[in-house]
């Protein structure tokens, strides 16, 4: 029986099949992980899920494909990200709060359509790497950039909730009625050659409250509840926001959008690390989502989400990388210690939610908060057959004795043997298995070199030597 040490072509082969009935050692189902699960794949979907002769008695004639020391899991879910920020990379280590006016917006608005396209290719590449299937895109400050996003998330099979910007940036009525307008044909038809693609789904955003006028808040939020999509906004995230918010409204950013009537179960607000109890008591009311950027609070913010008091009051939460760095497990081991060190040790807090807690943001709460928990996020009959095949004969996971704790701090994208997307084998061994991704880098590294060092970027940390 071919395995995964093993490293040969059969296997690989077999999984690039278009109906598969998997029989892994480990399934990690919503109530967590089990043995003797069959997950039977066809058409892009989850066909049938439960006891393997149950389900191998539904598909007669499907080879049962056995994995042992295996885990089938659900791909992760990025429930915030830039992906055509990815050659800025350490050009914002060590930046001071607020980088997105010094490096973000001079670097994208800077970029050519290609060069977009490069940026999220390489993103996209990245996220499948690091265990991702879908990323929840925050919108992209490039006349070019929509197009360029739909070819390359395309082309790479990462599904992608794309954002259209809605900012008006509080200018007369006509403009305001221009920019929505824009953002009714969006919704209406998806951009470029990825029209109406089962991996692409439209989204709104604004970048941040301050960016739009009361009107299009109001409005984007019910264009986007109408469409049953996300209106994505950054929320609390650096202290000199919110101190703008308070000096130009006299409300905090949050309350600013209560305010506006922009809250509700479509609104998915990205950060929220400077909470007050009243504001948190806001989200649980209104049904808001927030992504919890773990990464980004040490690299680039002010503050720790207080995602397990959140999740107490039962505020929907996902996980995002900010863009940071793709990587779902280092993301889920981050999220556990920032609130073990921002809450966990002034309690006497222990458990800081447990493996459990993180899983969920990171998988089935994300798809939820990014507006997809009826389509990816849990190994489950009739989703999508969004999933991740990892190795379990390591060293770090033997002995297993909570898989749910191991798997949030001990496992690495480096046990990811394959990636799905729409049950179609996306990776093999964390490389593409239908395209070229190292003349991909080839052309990143000559392009990156060209177009940031032609963006007007400001960067104030100049390293020495």
């Amino acid at each position: 029986m071919p395995t995964f040490t093993d490293d040969n072509d059969a296997l690989r082969n077999a999984l690039r099949a278009g109906e598969l009935l998997l029989a892994c050692e480990q399934t990690l189902l919503p109530q967590g992980a089990a043995a003797g699960i069959g997950v039977h794949v066809r058409g892009g979907r989850f066909a049938a899920v439960g006891a393997l002769d149950d389900v191998r008695a539904q598909a007669p004639g499907v080879p049962v494909l056995a994995l042992p020391r295996t885990l089938l899991m659900p791909g992760f879910v990025d429930a915030h990200h830039h992906l055509t920020q990815s050659f800025g990379k350490a050009l914002a280590f060590g930046e001071p709060s607020e980088i997105f006016r010094r490096i973000w917006v001079p670097l994208e608005g800077s970029l050519d359509a290609h060069g977009l396209y490069l940026a999220a290719k390489l993103a996209a590449l990245e996220a499948l790497r690091g265990g991702f299937t879908t990323v929840c895109d925050a919108g992209v400050r490039s006349a070019h950039g929509l197009q360029a996003l739909a070819a390359a998330t395309g082309e790479a099979g990462l599904r992608c909730v794309a954002a259209h910007v809605c900012n008006d940036d509080g200018s007369d009525a006509s403009r305001h009625r221009q920019v929505l307008a824009e953002a009714a044909r969006f919704l209406a038809a998806v951009p470029g050659d990825a029209a109406r693609s089962p991996l692409w789904h439209p989204s709104l955003a604004i970048s941040i409250p301050e960016a739009a006028s009361d009107a299009m808040l109001r409005d984007a939020a019910r264009l986007a509840a109408e469409a049953h999509c996300v209106l994505q906004i950054h929320v609390n995230e650096h202290l000199a926001s919110v101190e703008r918010s308070l000096v130009a409204r006299g409300l905090r950013p949050l309350e600013h959008l209560q305010a506006a009537g922009a809250l509700g179960p479509h609104a998915l607000l990205a950060h929220c690390t400077m909470l007050t109890p009243a504001e948190m008591l806001l989200l649980q009311g209104s049904g808001s989502a927030v992504a919890v950027n773990p990464v980004a609070s040490p690299w680039k913010g002010n503050a720790v989400a207080p995602a397990q008091m959140l999740a107490a009051l039962g505020v929907r939460l996902g996980l995002g990388t900010d863009g940071t760095r793709s990587d779902a497990f280092r993301m889920m081991d981050a999220a556990e210690s920032n609130q073990r060190l921002a809450f966990g040790l002034a309690s006497g807090d222990s458990v800081c939610g447990g493996g459990r807690l993180w899983l969920d943001m990171a998988q089935r709460g994300g798809a939820d908060a990014a507006g997809l928990g009826a389509v990816t996020g849990r190994i489950e009959a009739g989703l999508a057959a969004d999933f991740l095949l990892l190795d379990l004969d390591v060293p770090e996971l033997t002995p297993s004795w909570n898989l749910d704790w191991e798997l949030v701090r001990l496992a690495s994208r480096e046990q990811i043997v394959s990636v799905h997307v729409a049950g179609r084998q996306r990776l093999w061994r964390g490389w593409p298995v239908d395209w070229d991704a190292r003349a991909l880098l080839a052309e990143v590294r000559e392009a990156a070199a060209r177009q940031v060092a032609a963006a007007p970027i400001h960067k104030v940390h100049r390293p020495q030597g």
